[in-house]
């Protein structure tokens, strides 16, 4: 299990990288896209959305199901990663290279959990 101990984790298996202090990039996790499956679509938000904290801001199409992505920031959407419209298996490809969303004006980020603590939780889901 790769888990990059410069990004940040959630509960619900998202990473971010922060980019500025203002400024994040999100994704889901080696874990997530190995319990998913072979990703086959991803829905997106669009530029200029507000996206919550523990809120849904988009999801994933595999083969075994649908998931909710969740937002493990606050803000407003600043990009999102087109290339995974044409070509989902990116994310099972490399899901760390392959972000979802950039989220500006960001805020809530407490709660995130860094690359030892997701390691443990991880250990409690099995």
């Amino acid at each position: 299990m790769n888990i990059p101990t410069e990004l940040k984790y959630t509960p619900s298996h998202e990473w971010v990288q922060f980019i500025s202090e203002t400024t994040a990039r999100v994704g889901i996790t080696d874990y997530a896209q190995e319990a998913l499956g072979d990703i086959v679509f991803v829905n997106l938000p669009e530029i200029g959305d507000t996206v919550t904290a523990k809120e849904a801001f988009g999801d994933t199409e595999s083969v075994k199901a649908v998931s909710d992505l969740i937002s493990p920031l606050s803000g407003q959407v600043s990009a999102v990663n087109e290339e995974l419209m044409d070509s989902p298996e990116k994310v099972n490809e490399d899901c760390y290279a392959a972000w979802m969303i950039e989220v500006s004006a960001i805020e809530g980020q407490e709660e995130l959990m860094d690359a030892e603590a997701y390691a443990a939780f991880l250990k409690t889901q099995e």
